[in-house]
C-alpha cells in the first residue's frame, strides 16, 4: 500500500469521480512518483522553508533576512525564467513571514528537539498509511509537567484553506500521540501547522474548540470505500 501525503488527500477531494477511483487504484500497485514543482512543495521551496526552520528553532529572524538577500544574490546570476520566479517566489514568502511573530507558536521555555525518523513519520489510520513531516519536535517543561509540540511549515502555491491546513494538524497531533504520549502531555496550542503563503495556522486547540472543520477522517473514509 502506497504511502500517501497530507497533500495528496487534499487534491483528492476536488478530483473527478473517475480520478477518485484511479487513485484509490493506483494506491495498491506501484508508489506514486513525487513530482517536484511549485504545488508540490520539496524542493522548490527548500529556500525558504530552511530559513524559516532555522528562524523558529533558534527562536531568531535575522535568519530569514539573510536568506532574502541570499537568494536575491541568486537570482542576479540566473537567466532562466523559470529558475528567477522560483527563487522570486521564495523570497515573497519571506518577506511575507517577517511579520510572523515565532512567539505565537514557540514556547516561552528552553526547548529541547528530538529527532525525527523516517521509520516515525508513517502512521497507519483507518487500513491507509499517512505520512506525517513535522519539521520540529520540541519539549519543554513547565509548572512541573513535561510537555511535547510540533510545529508544521507548508509551503504550496496559493496556500491552503483553513479546514485544507487542519488536515496537517490532525495528522500531526497523530504523530505526537502515537510516538509520545506516554512520556509526555501533549500540548494542542503547540501542536501547529503554518501555511506560509498565506500566514495562516491552525493548532490542535483550535479543532478541539470547533474552529475548524474537520474533513481528515472523511476524506480517509472515501478513499476506503473505493479499495
Amino acid at each position: 500500500m502506497e504511502n500517501i501525503r497530507i497533500k495528496e488527500l487534499i487534491e483528492f477531494r476536488s478530483k473527478s469521480d473517475r480520478a477518485k477511483r484511479n487513485f484509490a487504484h493506483r494506491l495498491k500497485q506501484e508508489p506514486i512518483t513525487e513530482i517536484k514543482s511549485p504545488g508540490s512543495g520539496g524542493n522548490y521551496w527548500v529556500s525558504c522553508l530552511s530559513a524559516i526552520n532555522n528562524a523558529f528553532k533558534h527562536n531568531e529572524m535575522a535568519f530569514i533576512n539573510e536568506k532574502i538577500q541570499e537568494i536575491d544574490d541568486k537570482i542576479k546570476r540566473y537567466d532562466r525564467k523559470s529558475t528567477k520566479e522560483q527563487f522570486q517566489r521564495n523570497i515573497d514568502i519571506l518577506e511575507n513571514f517577517i511579520d510572523f511573530s515565532i512567539e505565537e507558536i514557540r514556547p516561552d521555555a528552553e526547548l529541547k528537539f528530538h529527532t525525527k525518523p523516517k521509520e516515525k513519520s508513517i502512521i497507519h489510520f483507518k487500513n491507509l498509511f499517512l505520512k506525517a513531516q513535522p519539521d520540529h519536535v520540541f519539549s519543554f517543561s513547565r509548572n512541573k509537567s513535561d510537555e511535547i509540540g510540533a510545529v508544521w511549515f507548508i509551503a504550496q502555491l496559493d496556500g491552503y484553506t483553513k479546514s485544507e491546513l487542519g488536515m496537517f494538524t490532525e495528522i500531526l497531533y497523530r504523530y505526537l500521540k502515537e510516538h509520545y504520549e506516554d512520556d509526555f502531555y501533549i500540548n494542542s496550542t503547540y501542536c501547529v501547522a503554518i501555511d506560509v503563503f498565506n500566514n495562516q495556522m491552525v493548532r490542535y486547540e483550535d479543532i478541539n474548540q470547533g474552529k475548524v472543520s474537520l474533513i481528515l477522517e472523511q476524506t480517509i473514509d472515501e478513499i476506503t470505500k473505493l479499495l
